[in-house]
């Protein structure tokens, strides 16, 4: 009978979770749950100066907001806790014990200084920088001495010949056991490395698959050698793409930002989010970008996965948030950019819901424009600056000085404003209006409408204009275009 498919993710809580390692989380989580296996979560904190609960915390937080949960992990318990790796040592030293016995380990009591030596004197010679083997062809009588008084590491014993397996997404991989040196499995204090503790931990949690980040390639001949000392069933494995800048180098923050965290705060859509990490190395249907959770776990498959670098390309990113942005309900946009808006101070909650009209109406009207819900704090700050010397932006100042008449029509307008709002303002009643008076005025649209954005709003660009002077108000409105009529004489 085949084993149930049972994947993990196992970050270090030394910094916000990186994109990469919240797509190494989806790709997983997808496998698993289209595939009715097991999702676990484990800690990796075997780095007691720079693990902290903090980013624990941040790293299980922005992955619930992805919509990632777990059948195992730290916080919901499991068969095979504790789930935090520093708080399995002990079972880490038994089976650091049962590998000596084996006779697959030895004590390396070597120095710092020798080994410095040993590796400038192969770097000398233009020789692979590697552990020479010397502790290795000591007598057990004598390392047994020597360890009761001298301070020593354990390495793991590389057998000679090849070691191969399968990757889901490189296909077979073979290394030589040449290239892979005795590598240190416990530190002088007692502490297991990396390479050995995952292994262990992923053999007691009968962990079926794992995938994982390109960069931990390296690490596998090691692991693959270990599951065979240790006579375990080796896992399946997948090494996914790199994620690159557009500078096709490994990403980092001379290209974007690199968090999770950044990017929810930036006001990226949780759906874009998840659809964008997980076209680093995918795609579904081929040229397809845009899908739902629910198809990225029908449709995924490990096999599937590319190659070669994934492009982190950001316009790509805002392009595919505004996407989602444009097809969400009003009522839920306007909801997701709300918390943008008050963190800004532009308003409250209070206000939000006295205004609820008003607000809706603006969002409605912005939501072609928006990339993030934050865009929207930027699109409506005019609504809530001083009406004198508001803030104009340099292109839409040029755009309205093209027009030499530019103050005679506004002052004009805003005097056939003020008495045409006498009977009451409606926007779309006035903009046809208004659209009939420039003619008879034997103007061009654009003579008024560009210098006018100008004054409601200071940009160049944006909704329509009588929009904006509903938003306003009549009264607001008319000040402002009297003192852009100040301004641009």
């Amino acid at each position: 009978m085949k084993s149930p498919i049972r994947v993990r993710f196992a970050p270090s809580p030394t910094g916000k979770l990186h994109v990469g390692g919240a797509r190494t989380a989806l790709f997983n989580w997808a496998y698993a749950r289209g595939r009715g296996g097991q999702f676990l979560l484990r800690i990796e904190d075997t780095d007691p100066e720079r693990s902290t609960k903090e980013f624990e915390t941040a790293i299980l937080e922005g992955l619930r907001w992805l919509g990632i949960d777990w059948d195992e992990g730290p916080d919901v318990g499991g068969p095979h806790a504790p789930y935090h790796q520093r708080l399995r040592i002990e079972r880490h030293r038994e089976y650091a014990t049962r590998l000596h016995v084996l006779g697959r380990s030895y004590r390396c009591f070597c120095s710092r200084e020798r080994l410095d030596e040993l590796s400038k004197a192969q770097e000398a010679a233009k020789q692979r920088l590697a552990y020479d083997g010397l502790c290795r062809r000591l007598p057990q009588a004598e390392s047994d001495r020597r360890a009761a008084d001298e301070p020593f590491v354990t390495r793991f014993a590389v057998p000679e010949g090849e070691t191969r397996f399968f990757d889901h997404v490189r296909g077979e991989c073979v290394f030589q056991n040449a290239e892979v040196e005795d590598w240190v499995m416990v530190r002088s204090d007692g502490n297991p490395t990396y390479n050995f503790v995952v292994v262990c931990d992923d053999i007691d949690m009968e962990i079926t698959h794992v995938f994982r980040g390109e960069e931990h390639l390296v690490n596998t001949p090691k692991q693959v050698l270990l599951y065979k000392a240790f006579e375990a069933k080796v896992p399946e494995f997948g090494h996914l793409p790199l994620m690159l800048g557009t500078d096709k180098k490994k990403l980092s923050k001379r290209t974007g930002d690199t968090a999770l965290q950044d990017y929810r705060d930036k006001g990226y859509p949780k759906a874009a989010i998840v659809n964008f990490l997980c076209l680093q190395g995918w795609a579904i249907d081929g040229e397809r970008v845009v899908f739902s959770v629910d198809e990225l776990v029908q449709r995924f498959d490990i096999k599937d996965v590319q190659k070669a670098g994934a492009i982190f390309d950001l316009d790509k990113f805002v392009w595919l948030a505004g996407e989602y942005i444009r097809h969400e309900p009003l009522e839920t946009l306007a909801a997701n950019c709300a918390p943008f808006v008050l963190q800004a101070g532009l308003m409250s909650v209070a206000d939000i819901d006295a205004r609820r009209e008003w607000w809706l109406s603006i969002v409605a009207a912005e939501r072609e424009r928006l990339r993030t819900y934050a865009d929207l704090v930027g699109r409506m700050q005019y609504l809530f600056a001083p009406d004198v010397d508001l803030a104009w932006d340099a292109a839409g100042e040029a755009a309205a000085r093209k027009h030499e008449n530019r103050v005679a029509t506004l002052s004009g307008f805003q005097a056939w404003l003020a008495e045409r709002a006498k009977a009451g303002y409606d926007p779309v009643k006035v903009r046809d209006e208004a659209k009939q008076w420039v003619a008879a005025q034997g103007w061009k649209i654009p003579q008024l409408f560009q210098p006018l954005r100008l004054a409601l709003s200071g940009q160049m660009g944006g909704p329509d204009v009588f929009d904006m002077i509903g938003w306003l108000g009549v009264e607001r409105s008319l000040a402002r275009i009297a003192d852009a009529a100040r301004r641009l004489l």
